[in-house]
């Protein structure tokens, strides 16, 4: 993968008074340039890089070892395992001898015809590229089972990841622009923007395929004369997207939901079912934009369960004609009390 680095650079700041004066400044120097090197793959003087957004963790991830910083991040959520809303998934720390603790990330598969994030282990720094490659590699037995599937052909391969000014230029083998009609192309281009968008640090995504840059992709033609994000797939994202909690997750009461939405007024329905198929909680939500126009959205819903175990979320809107609930989005999880 390729990298981009920097050098860091000291100034002098005093003039020496005596000469045991300047032999212990010109010491002291010396110590703080070696310890301005930062982590692996960061600016100097940094620290470790930023990791993955992951359900009920702080979501300031960086791209990891590719050079881009900031973008805009989703909601913050609270850290640490055991507290509401939060996933049960291990976390494995770091250890001694320098290796490096796993992150969650989330990588984004196809629910029908939509998008649909899933959570992925990766280790920093190169915590892009190894979302990226967890989902080339496609969803697992769980997720399948709950009809989650990909566009992106089996054996497509990731090349590299260079992230500079907030894009990030993915080079993924020939395998990748295989068949399919414009919905299939469109679907594995949007997988691979979420997946990548997800982190704060990118915002775009520039396409080359065997190194060479992508201008028209696949046999439909599909014109990508720049950096595409999110907003260019907007008809493959569903009206409600939950982005937390994602598939799989267990919950506990109050559960902390967050996403975005692009609903009539901007206002949907969050309803929580339990083991027992009972309705645990069923409120209403707001985004901060609607009706045309994505905005976001943050809620913490208390729920009340009569059964621990298999559970589902339902993001859903009533229609305007007859009332009847228009299903958007659901995640199953696990609810415990």
């Amino acid at each position: 993968m390729r990298t981009t680095t920097s050098t860091p650079r000291t100034s002098p700041w005093l003039r020496p008074v005596s000469v045991a004066v300047a032999a212990l400044l010109v010491s002291s120097v010396a110590s703080a340039c070696g310890s301005d090197t930062g982590a692996a793959g960061t600016s100097p003087g940094t620290g470790q890089p930023s990791t993955p957004t992951a359900p009920g963790t702080p979501s300031s991830p960086d791209a990891g070892g590719t050079g881009g910083t900031g973008g805009t991040a989703p909601p913050p959520a609270p850290s640490g395992s055991g507290r509401p809303g939060t996933s049960t998934a291990p976390v494995t720390p770091s250890r001694p001898g320098g290796t490096q603790r796993q992150v969650r990330a989330s990588v984004y598969f196809l629910h029908g015809e939509k998008i649909s994030p899933a959570p992925r282990t990766v280790t920093p720094p190169a915590t892009a590229a190894g979302a990226l490659r967890a989902l080339l590699a496609g969803p697992n037995r769980y997720e399948r089972a709950h009809r989650r599937t990909t566009a992106i052909p089996s054996g497509t391969a990731l090349r590299s990841v260079v992230v500079q000014r907030h894009v990030a230029t993915v080079d993924l083998s020939g395998r990748y622009d295989d068949g399919g009609g414009s919905l299939s192309m469109r679907a594995r281009l949007a997988q691979v923007v979420f997946t990548a968008t997800r982190f704060p640090a990118i915002e775009k995504v520039r396409f080359e395929v065997d190194g060479k840059p992508v201008t028209s992709f696949g046999g439909e033609g599909i014109v990508l004369n720049g950096p595409v994000g999110r907003a260019d797939f907007e008809e493959l994202a569903p009206l409600v997207l939950v982005e937390s909690p994602l598939i799989g997750d267990t919950i506990r009461t109050p559960v902390r939901v967050w996403g975005s939405a692009n609903t009539f007024e901007a206002t949907f329905r969050l309803k929580i079912t339990d083991a027992a198929g009972h309705r645990a909680a069923d409120v209403y939500a707001t985004a901060t934009s609607g009706t045309g126009t994505r905005g976001t959205f943050d809620v913490t819903i208390p729920y009340r369960t009569t059964r621990s175990g298999a559970g589902l979320l339902t993001a859903y809107w009533n229609s305007m004609e007859d009332g009847h609930a228009v299903i958007e989005d659901t995640v199953p999880l696990t609810v415990t009390r």
